[in-house]
Parts: structure tokens; C-alpha cells; sequence
């Protein structure tokens, strides 16, 4: 079954996980992602996303799990030889060399030996690594260490790849480098599932996002339709004339919200047009226009407004932990 034939790479109901001790992980998570698209999950330490990752690569088990994975059920064995999988904090054994690492790996996944030799090549040279598959790991940091975990992931030509924080302890010139990967992958049909705490990287790639707190699901979305209702123009003035801003625009109509704050006026609408009178009656009191752009959240911003209490204003304390014990999603 190749993607076209799928309605979603990945179509999740009610995903739940107690821990021992009743630790609920995950409370009934719902996830749909489609095929060939760049899938970011996002959320604060322990929201639960390394535990969702692992029961769909059944490293754990679930509570309750309903939904498929490629068009099987979570867990068909065939389906699991279809996905790449990059798990967050990965080791490889010190004393083998690159290409003996991706030769090992793929072979526990049945990957023929002549396929093995040649995808080990070509994928070094893809993840920037060509010089040095006969290197030790061992010698290896931290960036190249992801690069070859990448490249790991790649080995069974998946149609869908789980990349755990790929970016982990990566230098911007290796974080550039990842996201030209990522976008040739897509351009292949993969559908990339990023689980990262890197909120400008996630921005930069996804098609969609989620944002999990506390083992739910609060957001799902393009950046565009989750901050659709957000989007303003902002205004700001001299900060001398921030006492008088009150008076210029409280008389104003025409059905468009205006916020003051401070020497900052938020005129709520996506219309250029709509601010011009705003900016005359300003301009009409002379006062001195600093700035003047149209504003729309960044992820950054989607993220801490998911994750702060707002009767505290605090971000959220970490609900239940995401694997076992360890409070690190």
C-alpha cells in the first residue's frame, strides 16, 4: 500500500496511558496527519510526546489505543518495516564505524545486503557525513552523532519517518543543513513526523503542528489557521504621547476593535485599509509614528499561550511524565 491509497498517514482516537502509581501520561489524544506532509508535535516536559511516539512504534504499550498507522493498526509488524524512527537521546555502540552502524540497524530491519551497501553511501552524503563512513562513532560529536541517527532512520526507504529533537545539540549550519534534508524528503512523498522543543525550527518546516500539554491535544493546525483570529495591525507612537492615545481613538467607529497599551495601539484586522483613519487622526494630533506592521503570533507565542495557567499567568508545572519515570517528554 503505498500513500496515495491512504486517507492519513496517521489517524489517532482517544490515545490514553496510566502509568503504575496512576500517572496518566496520555488522556485521549487525537491525531490525523496526511501523507507527504511535515508534521510538528510540540509541548512543554512532560506533555506526553515521546510516549505517543513510542506507542506508535510500540516501544511501549498503550492503555487505550484506537486508529492506524499507514492505513493498519497500530502495531501491524509489516506496516512498522514502512517507518524510520530517530529516538530522542540515541546511542550507538562507540567501536563501530558509520557505515557498520547503518549496515547493522538495517539489517535487524531485513534490509537485503546489496540494498545495505548502497543506501549506506548515499545517505552519508546526504546527512553531510560521505567522508567519514569509515570513521569510528566514538570520535564522532554530538551534530554528527544526529546526522548518522538520520541517516539510521532512512536505511528501510520509509514512507513515514518519526524524528525525536533531530536537531538535538546541532550548530545552526547543521540545523540548515536538517531542514534542506527534511525538505527533500518531502519532495520524495514522505510524511515527516518532527517531535521538538526547537519552536523557530518547527516554524520554518511544518506544514501543521500540535500542541500537546499535559497528555492532551489543545491545538491542531496550519500556523495560519491557528492564529487566524489573532492577526492585527500595530501602531506605535512616541512614548510622550501614550496618555493622550486613549482620547485620539476611543471616539473612533467603523466596527473595528482597537487595544491601547501603553504607546502601542493593536487595530484588530487583517485590512490595510482599515487602519489608514487611524493613522490620520494620529497623524491630524501630531503625533510621531514610530512603527506601523501587521503582526500575527508566532508559534513561539501559540505555545505560551497553550501552556500558561491563566489564573496564574505562570506557565504550566509538567503534568504526568512522558516514559516511565523519567518527567521528559
Amino acid at each position: 500500500m503505498t500513500d496515495e491509497a491512504i486517507t492519513h498517514a496517521i489517524d489517532l482516537r482517544a490515545v490514553e496511558k496510566m502509568y503504575r502509581g496512576k500517572v496518566h501520561a496520555l488522556r485521549g489524544v487525537d491525531l490525523r496527519i496526511e501523507p507527504g506532509e511535515v508534521f510538528g508535535l510540540l509541548g512543554p516536559n512532560g506533555a506526553g510526546k515521546s510516549t505517543l511516539v513510542k506507542i506508535m512504534m510500540t516501544v511501549i504499550s498503550h492503555t487505550r489505543c484506537e486508529g492506524t498507522i499507514l492505513g493498519k493498526p497500530v502495531g501491524h509488524k509489516p506496516t512498522l518495516a514502512r517507518i524510520g524512527y530517530l529516538p530522542e537521546h540515541h546511542k550507538f555502540p562507540d567501536y563501530l564505524k558509520a557505515e557498520q552502524v547503518l549496515d547493522y540497524y538495517a539489517a535487524l530491519a531485513d534490509v537485503p545486503k546489496d540494498v545495505r551497501k548502497k543506501r549506506s553511501g548515499e545517505l552519508l552524503e546526504l546527512v553531510g557525513l560521505g567522508d567519514w563512513g569509515r570513521k569510528k562513532v566514538g570520535g564522532f560529536s554530538k551534530g554528527m552523532r544526529q546526522r548518522l541517527g538520520i541517516a539510521n532512520a532512512l536505511m528501510n526507504d520509509p514512507d513515514l519517518i518519526f524524528l525525536d529533537e533531530p536537531t538535538d545539540g546541532v550548530d545552526p549550519v547543521g540545523r540548515r543543513d536538517i531542514r534542506n534534508i527534511l525538505a527533500h524528503l518531502k519532495s520524495q512523498g514522505k510524511t515527516i513526523f518532527l517531535n521538538s522543543h526547537l519552536l523557530s525550527e518547527l516554524e520554518m518546516v511544518c506544514d501543521r503542528v500540535s500542541i500537546m500539554v499535559k497528555g492532551l491535544v489543545v491545538q491542531q493546525g496550519t500556523i495560519a489557521e491557528l492564529t487566524e483570529d489573532q492577526a492585527c495591525f500595530m501602531i506605535r507612537v512616541a512614548t510622550e504621547h501614550a496618555s493622550s492615545l486613549a482620547s485620539v481613538t476611543g471616539g473612533m467607529t467603523g466596527g473595528i476593535e482597537m487595544v491601547v497599551e501603553e504607546s502601542l495601539i493593536r487595530v484588530k484586522t487583517k485590512t490595510a485599509g482599515d487602519v489608514q483613519p487611524v493613522i490620520d487622526a494620529l497623524r491630524a494630533k501630531n503625533m510621531h509614528i514610530h512603527e506601523v506592521r501587521a503582526y500575527r503570533p508566532s508559534l513561539e507565542d501559540l505555545f505560551m499561550a497553550a501552556v500558561t495557567d491563566p489564573t496564574t499567568g505562570q506557565a504550566m508545572s509538567p503534568g504526568a511524565v512522558s516514559s516511565g519515570k523519567k518527567a521528559n517528554s
